[in-house]
């Protein structure tokens, strides 16, 4: 299985990348992408395990890319890491947004042991058909959340009856759906929460806010301000997305003083080391007849990750 995993900033692709690397991946060489110098690709290939099984035959090949922040700058690189896969010959079979966040209903945060800086926030409205759901009660910081609907929840104008979103318009979309087996997956391999994750262009920072959007999205569990444009970008090249976050922050008034970056980064390193093995096994089961060509597609890039290692690359 290819994957491209998209985050905002560094931090959260390095972690990203410790916890793939923990499940025993080894690394490739970082590629730029034509026409962005600041978009570089984290190559890590994870090997075959269980070669009788025919389920885990199709290895984890997959790279990493901080995008920058916000939904337009991660549909940018999105899109030009899809666009050079696939000139190379060589598409992406899942594209995953992922990072920490805020959550909405977050439990009261023991006393603070560190802050941290990284930006990005993340959110969820269940909606796994598209229907909203309850959303959990107490949700801890540091709780994984598996986007079963990625929300574009600021796209739209306001009117005198007050917000009106883009499809209410009569233009586009604002909610990409996730393939439902691979979110129970990822649900299940990292005991993460499943709900919508709300896309926003402005990170909430009011208790009126966060009503706000829990009004109008009433399954929401998180708020993020890339999985959107990371959706526009896979859904335009026909690839599956997933969204996964880690809640570093309660969404509303900001304190500082109660955000738990690290502890959400930890987390994210946690969830990628599980999801570095369930997912392909995901993908495998689902789509059992087309194992053959991922496993010849994956034991080439395996091939080239070892290349680059080969060629003095090493480690990045």
């Amino acid at each position: 299985m290819r994957a491209l995993i998209v985050t905002a900033v560094p931090a959260e692709r390095d972690a990203v990348v410790r916890g793939i690397r923990d499940a025993g991946a080894f690394e490739g060489v970082e590629r730029a992408l034509p026409g962005a110098p600041g978009y570089a690709r984290h190559r890590l290939a994870l090997p075959v395990t269980g070669a009788s099984d025919a389920l885990t035959l199709d290895a984890l090949d997959a790279d990493v890319l901080a995008a920058g922040v916000g939904p337009a700058a991660s549909a940018a690189a999105t899109g030009s890491a899809l666009a050079t896969a696939t000139a190379d010959g060589l598409p992406y079979d899942l594209v995953i947004s992922a990072g920490i966040g805020g959550g909405f209903g977050v439990a009261p945060a023991v006393p603070p042991t560190g802050t941290g800086s990284v930006g990005g926030t993340a959110g969820t409205e269940s909606a796994g058909t598209g229907q909203a759901a309850a959303r959990p009660a107490g949700l801890a910081l540091a709780a994984v959340v598996v986007a079963d609907a990625i929300v574009a929840a600021d796209l739209g104008a306001e009117t005198p009856d007050g917000f009106a979103a883009v499809t209410d318009l009569g233009f586009g979309t604002i909610r990409h759906l996730p393939p439902a087996h691979l979110v129970r997956a990822a649900a299940e391999a990292t005991g993460g929460v499943r709900g919508s994750v709300l896309t926003v262009s402005t990170v909430t920072g009011s208790a009126e806010r966060a009503a706000e959007l829990m009004a109008r999205h009433p399954g929401a569990v998180a708020e993020a301000m890339e999985g959107f444009g990371v959706a526009e970008a896979a859904t335009a090249y026909g690839v599956p997305v997933l969204e996964i976050r880690t809640v570093s922050n309660a969404v509303g008034p900001r304190d500082r003083a109660a955000w738990r970056i690290d502890a959400a980064l930890a987390a994210l390193t946690g969830a990628f080391e599980a999801l570095a093995r369930a997912l392909p096994r995901a993908m495998a089961e689902n789509s059992a007849p087309t194992a053959p060509a991922g496993t010849v597609r994956g034991a080439a890039a395996l091939h080239e990750a070892a290349s680059d290692t080969a060629a003095g690359g090493g480690p990045t």
